[in-house]
Parts: C-alpha cells; sequence; structure tokens
C-alpha cells in the first residue's frame, strides 16, 4: 500500500571531493587552492539527503564499494534517517568519487568517477520493486548503469507510481523510458542535449518542453538557475516560475536539492505550483551554503525562508 510522504531514490553514492580555487585551471595549469572538504555526495545520495531532511520517509537504492567511504557512506545515511536496506555492496569495484572544484564565483566544475554505483544493475533494482511500490513517488537520475534506470521505470509503470526523472548528468537512454515518467527536470544543458533544441530564453525552452512531452512526459520542469524554472504540461505555452534572489556560495549541488524538494513536496500531497515554489526554496538556500549534502537545508530553514518572502 503506497504511504504518503514516502520517496524512493534509485541512484548514484560517491564521495565529494572539494577543492576551492580563485579560478578554473586552464589546460596544464596548476592552480594553489583550498581549503579541501571530503563528504557524501553523488545525485542519488545528495537527492535523498534533501528530501529526508525536509521530513519525507526516504529509502536510498544504490551500491558502494567493500570499502571505508562504503562504511561511511551507510553511516551518513542513518544519520539522515535514510533507510539503508537497498545500499548494496559490490567486492569488486570501489566505491564512487567525485572531484570539485569551485571558483570564487560558486561556479564548480566536476569530474565523477562512478565506481560502484555504476554497477547498480536491473537485477539490483528488481530486489527493490516491494519499496517502490509502497512509495509515494520515485525520484532517479543517470549518474548510474542506465539498465537500472530502465528497470525503475518498468516497476514504476507497473504499479502506477509517479516517476521523477532528473537527466543528469546527460547520457543517451532508450526513449521508451520516457513513457514511465510522470515529472522530468533538465537543466538548459541537458534539456539542450535531449531534445536537440538550444535552451537559452523562455521561447527555447517552451521548443524543448514541446519535444519531451510530445515524447510522452506529461509534466516538464526546465531549471534554468537563479532565473527559476520553467514548466509545461501541453497546450500554446509554459509557465515560468521565478528563483528566490540569494547570494550563492556554491552551486554545487543545487539541482539535487531542487529534485529532493520537489520528490518530498509531491510526496506530501502538494499540488505542483506549491511543489515547484517549494523546490525552488530549497535549491536556493543550498547554493548560500559549502558542499552538496551537508548543504541540504531543514524543514524549518525552508519554512522560515518562505515565511520571510511571503511578506514581500
Amino acid at each position: 500500500m503506497v504511504q504518503l510522504g514516502t520517496v524512493t531514490v534509485v541512484g548514484s553514492y560517491v564521495v565529494d571531493l572539494m577543492s576551492r580555487t580563485p579560478h578554473m585551471p586552464k589546460v596544464g595549469e596548476t592552480v594553489l587552492g583550498g581549503p579541501f572538504r571530503m563528504g557524501p555526495g553523488g545525485k542519488g545520495g545528495n537527492q535523498a539527503v534533501a528530501a529526508a531532511r525536509q521530513g519525507s520517509q526516504v529509502t536510498m537504492v544504490t551500491k558502494v564499494g567493500k570499502d571505508d567511504f562504503g562504511v561511511i557512506a551507510r553511516q551518513n545515511f542513518k544519520r539522515e534517517n535514510i533507510d539503508t536496506s537497498y545500499v548494496l555492496v559490490d567486492n569488486v569495484e570501489s566505491t564512487g568519487a567525485a572531484l570539485i572544484a569551485v571558483d570564487n564565483n560558486g561556479d564548480n566544475m566536476i569530474v565523477v568517477a562512478l565506481g560502484a554505483c555504476g554497477k547498480l544493475s536491473a537485477e539490483d533494482v528488481a530486489q527493490t520493486e516491494e519499496a517502490i511500490k509502497n512509495s509515494s513517488i520515485v525520484l532517479v537520475q543517470l549518474e548510474t548503469n542506465i539498465e537500472a534506470v530502465q528497470k525503475t521505470a518498468e516497476i514504476t509503470k507497473r504499479h502506477n507510481i509517479p516517476l521523477i526523472l532528473n537527466p543528469a548528468p546527460y547520457q543517451e537512454f532508450p526513449r521508451e523510458i520516457l513513457k514511465a515518467v510522470a515529472y522530468i527536470t533538465p537543466n538548459e544543458t541537458e534539456a539542450t542535449l535531449l531534445t536537440g533544441v538550444k535552451v537559452t530564453d523562455e521561447g527555447s525552452a517552451l521548443q524543448a518542453a514541446k519535444v519531451m512531452y510530445e515524447l510522452g512526459v506529461p509534466n516538464v520542469i526546465i531549471t534554468l538557475g537563479e532565473k527559476g524554472c520553467y514548466y509545461y504540461n501541453g497546450g500554446e505555452k509554459g509557465i515560468l516560475y521565478q528563483g528566490f534572489k540569494v547570494q550563492a556560495v556554491d552551486t554545487t549541488g543545487a539541482g539535487d536539492a531542487f529534485n529532493g524538494g520537489l520528490a518530498h513536496a509531491l510526496a506530501e500531497g502538494k499540488n505542483l505550483e506549491e511543489a515547484i515554489k517549494y523546490a525552488n526554496a530549497v535549491a536556493a538556500l543550498s547554493v548560500t551554503k559549502v558542499g552538496t549534502a551537508p548543504a541540504m537545508p531543514s524543514k524549518q530553514e525552508v519554512a522560515d525562508f518562505l515565511k520571510y518572502f511571503a511578506k514581500d
């Protein structure tokens, strides 16, 4: 039986290895940066933390290595009150890692070595069917084996569970997956790669959104950074939802914050307009702190933030 407020996240966990840099290095250049920080990350892991901190009952489906980082991963999830029943261990691959450089403007460059979570298989996901069919909503990204994404889509479609696809980082995938997707949340780059329409403004966002809608996704949400996001569900045009103006310190993980916030809000029963506003708030707060999962705001922080902006 589906339980209100339950979110299952199927996807990646990697260790974030982050350093500040005065500027992004050119090819062959060494830059003196710092400070260095290490912490939990990966799009799946970040999104799970974002939803859990808002109060959702979250189950994480991923794979880690048989190493110290894998042990730390499970400890971190438990600390966030995330169900680790399906955090599997690969006996060969090491836990994934992300090398992150963040410059003085808060912009970032990231290299991800997926490691064990890249080996999450369709068979692994099949073991989670009980958790998936009891979820209010399921969230998946492309930072893992595409077979795992496809199996997740099959299970959610079979049990009529809404599926959010965050197509990031973008890689090619079978288009039939989209017919099982209730909500798709690409950023401008991912929307461009997915549709062939270069997204630069509201007009091109509409064109790209129409392509995704025609491919079978009833709710298209293109995230536009500080500008907010563009929503389309058929018809002549969509709606631009403005983002919140904040002083960005580190934009790494903002998209994950948005997706985790969206999943939580929808699982809780909010309508889509309320859910998008909530997700925008979670994302805005996340960029005011350094890091990815550690930067995800609490439910109280989001409530206070929305209350403050409601005064305007």
